[in-house]
C-alpha cells in the first residue's frame, strides 16, 4: 500500500473515532454542566440573612392564614428558591412576586416557576427589599430576622389597611400578631395592617328629629384602640373596641344607661357604618375628623 493510501486510511480511522466519540463527549459535557449548575445550600450567607428554606407545609399554612384569593397580589420578601411565590401561583392562581438579592437564587426560581407551569403568574426580581417598592401587595410574606422585620415595620404600617402580613419564625416586637400558628414545631405570625384612626372624630347619627352628634376621641397602638365618647360635656369610656384592617367597632353606655354599639369601615379621612342600641334600633352613622379646639394664647 502506498504512503498516500496509508495516510488516507489513518485519517478515515481518526475521523471514525471522532464521530463515535461525539455522543460520549456530549454526555460528558452535559454532566459537567449539570454539576456546575447552581445549587443553594442551607445556611449559605446572603445580604442580610443566611438562607434557610421554609418547609412546604408551613408555606401552605402561611398562605391559608393570609386567606389568599386569586384577586390578591402576593409579594415575598427575600424569596430564596421561590417556593412561596410558586405555591401561591399554583394553589390560588394569584399573581405573585419574589424579591431576592441573590441573582443565582432568582435564576433558580425562574426555572422552578417554568417547570411548575406558572411563569405567567410567578415573577422574580433581583433587588434589595429595603430599596424596592412593594406597597401594592395585598399579601406580604417573609422569613427575615426580627431586626429586619422592625426595620420594615414603618413601611408596612403605611400600606393599605387590610393588607395581610405573614412571617415565618420572627415577630414584630411590640406589634402583637393577630394570629399565630405552629406547623412542624415552627411558628408563623399574621398581622393585618390597621387603618390609622387615632384622633378626634365628629360622629353624626341621623334621627327623626335631627342629628345626634358625638365626639369620639381615639387612642391607637397598632390594632388596639381605646377612647371616649363625649356629648353635651359628658364623656363615656369606649368598650368592646376592635380594629381589624379597615373594619372598626366600639360601644359605650350613655348617660341614660343605653348601650350604643357602632360598627363600620374606615375610608381614608372618614368612617361610616351602623349603630345599634340595646332596644335593637339601627341607624347609619358617619364620622369625619373633628376640628381641634384652639388653645388660649
Amino acid at each position: 500500500m502506498s504512503s498516500v493510501w496509508k495516510s488516507a486510511a489513518v485519517l478515515v480511522t481518526a475521523l471514525s473515532l471522532t464521530v463515535a466519540q461525539v455522543p460520549a463527549l456530549a454526555q460528558a459535557a452535559a454532566k459537567t454542566a449539570e454539576k456546575q449548575a447552581y445549587e443553594p445550600h442551607v445556611g449559605q450567607p446572603g445580604k442580610d440573612v443566611v438562607w434557610v428554606p421554609t418547609p412546604e407545609a408551613l408555606v401552605e399554612r402561611m398562605l391559608e392564614m393570609a386567606r389568599v384569593t386569586s384577586k390578591d397580589y402576593v409579594v415575598d420578601l427575600g424569596s430564596g428558591d421561590g417556593r412561596t411565590v410558586i405555591m401561591a401561583a399554583q394553589k390560588y392562581g394569584v399573581n405573585a412576586l419574589g424579591i431576592e438579592y441573590n441573582p443565582d437564587m432568582v435564576a433558580l426560581s425562574v426555572k422552578a416557576a417554568a417547570k411548575a407551569g406558572v411563569s405567567d403568574k410567578a415573577k422574580f426580581i433581583q433587588a434589595d427589599i429595603f430599596e424596592t417598592d412593594f406597597s401594592k401587595a395585598t399579601v406580604l410574606t417573609m422569613y427575615l430576622l426580627p431586626a429586619l422585620n422592625v426595620k420594615l415595620r414603618p413601611r408596612i404600617l403605611d400600606m393599605r389597611p387590610g393588607t395581610r402580613v405573614v412571617s415565618h419564625a420572627f415577630n414584630m416586637e411590640d406589634w402583637a400578631p393577630d394570629q399565630t400558628a405552629t406547623v412542624e414545631g415552627r411558628n408563623a405570625y399574621l398581622w393585618i395592617v390597621p387603618a390609622k384612626v387615632q384622633g378626634s372624630w365628629a360622629v353624626s347619627v341621623p334621627a327623626g328629629n335631627g342629628d345626634h352628634k358625638w365626639r369620639i376621641a381615639l387612642a391607637q397602638t397598632f390594632q388596639k384602640i381605646s377612647g371616649t365618647a363625649t356629648r353635651e360635656g359628658k364623656s363615656y369610656p369606649l368598650i368592646e373596641t376592635r380594629l381589624r384592617g379597615a373594619e372598626i367597632a366600639f360601644a359605650f353606655v350613655d348617660g341614660s344607661g343605653v348601650k350604643r354599639r357602632f360598627s363600620g369601615r374606615v375610608a381614608g379621612a372618614s368612617m361610616e357604618g351602623t349603630t345599634t342600641t340595646q332596644g335593637g334600633a339601627k341607624a347609619r352613622w358617619v364620622a369625619t375628623p373633628a376640628a381641634t379646639p384652639a388653645k388660649a394664647s
